[in-house]
């Protein structure tokens, strides 16, 4: 199965691609894609849990990442994918930037 997004940029907005305790199985690869025509896109990928205490814990997959305009980025090593069910996957996109992704589990 995969999940399909279509990240807009804006400040300081967090996308949640999986939330924490979903069941996705294991993810096989994520397909990041700059699709504007003339603009490099800025990327943080990152795993955070959200327990009762309300006290997080963040782990960054990608921080300030740039992929050039209308060029992808494929993370496919099914290890460096693989994080607790407690935690949730999340993205953030530069201001005026947008991206797809595409999640295959």
């Amino acid at each position: 199965m995969s999940k399909f997004f279509n990240v807009v940029g804006s400040d300081n907005i967090t996308v949640e691609l999986i939330a924490p305790d979903e069941e996705v199985g294991s993810i096989k690869s994520i397909l990041l894609t700059n699709i504007h025509a003339s603009n490099d896109a800025t990327v943080k990928l990152f795993i955070q849990d959200d327990p009762l205490s309300g006290t997080t814990s963040t782990y960054n997959i990608l921080t300030n990442l740039d992929i050039p305009f209308e060029l992808s980025l494929l993370l496919d090593n099914p290890s460096m994918l693989r994080f607790p069910v407690d935690f949730g996957l999340y993205i953030t996109v530069g201001a005026s930037d947008t991206v797809d992704v595409i999640i295959n589990t």
